[in-house]
C-alpha cells in the first residue's frame, strides 16, 4: 500500500540483479504490505506544519526558560507550590510533547531508507534544531531537584501537583549524577557532533552495506533471513557473505565502537557512576542486583538450556556439531511455506482477540489505519521497532516482513509494545514512558499469546515439534542470547577503560561469550568472529539487551499466572500497561504475586524454557 500523496513519498529500488518479475514473484508469496502513512504526524518533509511548529517550539522553549529559569526554588516555596509548580510541569510536559512529534516524524522518515541524502540531512538538521531548543529547558529538571525535599514533598501530597509525583519522584533519583547548568548544556549540545554522529554514521554504514547470496545483491535484513533458509547451501553462503562483508568494513565499527565506549566512560565518570551498566539500571529504575540475579540464574542455566537444546538439534540433523549458520536453520523434513501478511495478521489479531477483545481492537488499528511500514526495502533500517512517537498521536511500527514463522512472531511482539504504548499515552508525555524492566512484558506476552493458540490448533507432531523448537529457538535468543550480549558489552567497556581495543581485541571477546552461552555443539569459526558489528543496541542503547531476558523471563511467569486463569487476570494486565512509567515495576507486579527480588523468581521462567526441552526430548 503506497502512501497517499500528500506523504513523504518511500522509494522503492529493486537490488541490483533482482528482475522486475523475480520482485514480483516474491511480492505475490507474501500479499500486499502496507507501508506507513505518517501523515498524523506531517504531511512531507516539506509540510508547511513541520516548519511552523519548529518556530513553535523553539519559541515555547526560549519563552519557558524567561518565565521559570531561576525561579523555581522560589516558586516551590511559596504558598501557592502545588498550583503554580503543576501549571510549570504542564507547559513542561506540553513542549516536550510538541518536540517528540517533530523528532518522532524525523526518525521514522529516515528509517524509511538510511542512504537517502534528503532524508539523512532532514533527519541531521531536525535533531540539532532540536536539541539547541531543548538545550533552554535543561534547568527545569535541575532546578526542582536543587529544591528541599520537605517542600517539594509537600506541594505533591495533594492539590494539582500531585499526579506528577511519579515523575518528580523519578527526576530525585538521577539527583545524585546531574551536573551544574553549564556542564549539562556542553553535555547536550555536544551530543549532536558525539555520540549521535557515531549512531548515524553506524546507521547509514549498516544500511548501504550489499551482500551477495545466489547471484542476488541484497541489504543486510534479507541476507540475515537466509539463515532460516531450507537449503543448508544458502545459509552456509549467506553466512560467508555476512562474514566478509563485515569483516571488510571492521575498521570503521572498531572506531565507532571505541569511540562511543570512551564516550559513555567520559560521561559516566563526570556523572559519578561506579559501574558501566549503572546508568543503564538507573533509566531501568532497576535495582543492580537484580540484574546480577538474573545475569547469573542464565549463565548457570546455559549447560540445561541452549547447551542441551542445541546438542538436540545437531542430532536432528545427523551430526555431533552444528556449524553456526545453522543455528536457526529450519527443523530437516519440515514443510517450509511463506506465509502472506494476511495469514500473519488474522493469526496476531485472533491470538489477541483470545485474550482480550479490547486488545485486539487497538492492534487491528495498527493494520486499518496505516500505522505498520511491512516491506523490505534497500536503506530500510534493518529489524523492526515500535516507535510511541507521543501521546498526542499514537505509536508506529516498523518490521521487514518476509513471510518466515519467525517474522509472525515479530509482527506479534511489536504490536504488543504498540498495545502497551496506545494504553500508557494517558499518562502523557513525561510518564507514559515505560522503564526497560517492563518495556519488553506486553511484546513478549504477545509472542506467548500466539505461540499458545497455534501450538493448540497443530495435532500433527512433526509440526508440533518443528513449532515447539522454533520457540525455543526464540526464547534462547531472547534469553541466553541478549545475556551473552550483556556479557560481551560489559567486556568491551570494562576493557576500553584502561584502552583502545583493536578489532581482534573485540573479536575475542565476542568469541568468547558465544562459545560459553550457545555451547559445545555450535561450532564457531573464524568466519563468526564479526558478527557483533551488526548489532545495533552496542550502538544505540549499551546494555540495553537485557530486558529482553529480563522480559521473557518476566512473561513466563506472568503467563503461569494467566494459565492458571486467575479471575480478573485480564484487568490486572491491562492495569500494568496503562501504568506505563508512573508506578515502579515492583508494585505493578505485586497483584500477580510476582517479586523479581525474589531469588527463584529467574527460575520459573528458566523453568518453562528447560520444559519445552524436556517435551521435545520426549518426542524423538
Amino acid at each position: 500500500m503506497m502512501p497517499s500523496p500528500t506523504a513523504s513519498p518511500v522509494i522503492v529500488r529493486l537490488p541490483e540483479g533482482v528482475s522486475a518479475a523475480r520482485a514480483a514473484a516474491k511480492a505475490a508469496d507474501l500479499g500486499v504490505l502496507p507501508e506507513w502513512d505518517l501523515t498524523d504526524l506531517y504531511a512531507g518533509l516539506d509540510d508547511p506544519n513541520f516548519s511552523a511548529d519548529m518556530t513553535r517550539a523553539e519559541e515555547e522553549c526560549r519563552r519557558f526558560s524567561e518565565t521559570y529559569a531561576g525561579r523555581i526554588a522560589e516558586i516551590a516555596g511559596g504558598s501557592d507550590a502545588s498550583v503554580r509548580l503543576a501549571e510549570a510541569v504542564r507547559a513542561y510536559e506540553g513542549i516536550e510533547d510538541l518536540l517528540g512529534k517533530l523528532m518522532s516524524f524525523a526518525g521514522l522518515v529516515y528509517s524509511g531508507d538510511t542512504t537517502d541524502e534528503a532524508r539523512a540531512k532532514f533527519y541531521g538538521d531536525t535533531r540539532e534544531r532540536l536539541t539547541n531548543a531543548s538545550a533552554d529547558l535543561l534547568f527545569f529538571a535541575l532546578e526542582l531537584n536543587r529544591a528541599e525535599d520537605s517542600v517539594l514533598d509537600a506541594a505533591m501530597a495533594q492539590g494539582p501537583l500531585a499526579p506528577y509525583a511519579p515523575w518528580i519522584e523519578d527526576l530525585r533519583r538521577e539527583k545524585p549524577h546531574q551536573l551544574d547548568d553549564r556542564t549539562e548544556k556542553l553535555f547536550l549540545e555536544k551530543s549532536v557532533t558525539a555520540n549521535a554522529s557515531w549512531d548515524r554514521l553506524f546507521n547509514e554504514t549498516i544500511a548501504s552495506l550489499r551482500f551477495t547470496v545466489q547471484g542476488e545483491e541484497m541489504p543486510l535484513e534479507p541476507t540475515l533471513n537466509k539463515l532460516q533458509d531450507s537449503d543448508g547451501a544458502v545459509r552456509k553462503e549467506a553466512a560467508g557473505a555476512i562474514s566478509s562483508v563485515l569483516r571488510g568494513q571492521l575498521r570503521v565499527f572498531t572506531l565507532i565502537t571505541n569511540t562511543l565506549a570512551k564516550d559513555k566512560e567520559i560521561s559516566d565518570r563526570w556523572r559519578g557512576f561506579k559501574d558501566v551498566a549503572e546508568a543503564r539500571h538507573l533509566a531501568n529504575r532497576v535495582e543492580p542486583e537484580v540484574v546480577e540475579a538474573l545475569v547469573d540464574a542464565v549463565r548457570t542455566a546455559y549447560p540445561r538450556l541452549s547447551h542441551r537444546y542445541y546438542k538436540l538439534k545437531a542430532k536432528w540433523f545427523g551430526q555431533e556439531t552444528l556449524p553456526y549458520w545453522d543455528r536457526n536453520a529450519p527443523l530437516p523434513k519440515v514443510e517450509q511455506r511463506t506465509i502472506p501478511w494476511s495469514e500473519a495478521r488474522d493469526t496476531v489479531l485472533s491470538a489477541y482477540g483470545t485474550f482480550s477483545p479490547e486488545m485486539a481492537g487497538i492492534a487491528k488499528r495498527f493494520f486499518d489505519e496505516r500505522w505498520i511500514d511491512a516491506p523490505t526495502r534497500p536503506g530500510k533500517a534493518p529489524g523492526a521497532f515500535a516507535h510511541p512517537t507521543v501521546p498526542s498521536v499514537h505509536p508506529y511500527v516498523l518490521v521487514n516482513y518476509q513471510g518466515k514463522p519467525r517474522d509472525v512472531m515479530t509482527l506479534a511482539h511489536e504490536l504488543g509494545h504498540g498495545v502497551h504504548q496506545v494504553l500508557a499515552g494517558p499518562n502523557g508525555a513525561l510518564m507514559a514512558p515505560t522503564p526497560l524492566t517492563l518495556a519488553e512484558t506486553a511484546s513478549v506476552f504477545g509472542e506467548m499469546l500466539t505461540f499458545r493458540k497455534l501450538l493448540a490448533a497443530t495435532t500433527d507432531t512433526t509440526q508440533r515439534r518443528a513449532m515447539l523448537a522454533a520457540k525455543v529457538e526464540d526464547m534462547i535468543n531472547t534469553v541466553v542470547r541478549q545475556i551473552a550480549f550483556y556479557s560481551f558489552e560489559r567486556k568491551v567497556h570494562l576493557a576500553r577503560a584502561v584502552g583502545e581495543l583493536t578489532t581482534d581485541q573485540i573479536n575475542a571477546l565476542w568469541m568468547s561469550v558465544q562459545a560459553e552461552s550457545l555451547g559445545p555443539a555450535i561450532t564457531l569459526d573464524a568466519g563468526y568472529e564479526p558478527y557483533w558489528a551488526y548489532i545495533p543496541h552496542f550502538i544505540h542503547s549499551p546494555f540495553y539487551v537485557y530486558a529482553y531476558a529480563f522480559g521473557d523471563c518476566l512473561v513466563n511467569s506472568l503467563y503461569g499466572v494467566y494459565a492458571k486463569a486467575e479471575a480478573g487476570f485480564v484487568d490486572r494486565y491491562f492495569a500494568l500497561l496503562a501504568a506505563g512509567g508512573s508506578k515502579p515495576y515492583g508494585d505493578l507486579l505485586a497483584p500477580f504475586g510476582l517479586d523479581a527480588k525474589d531469588p527463584g523468581f529467574w527460575q520459573i521462567g528458566l523453568g518453562m524454557i528447560e520444559g519445552m526441552i524436556v517435551e521435545l526430548e520426549g518426542m524423538e
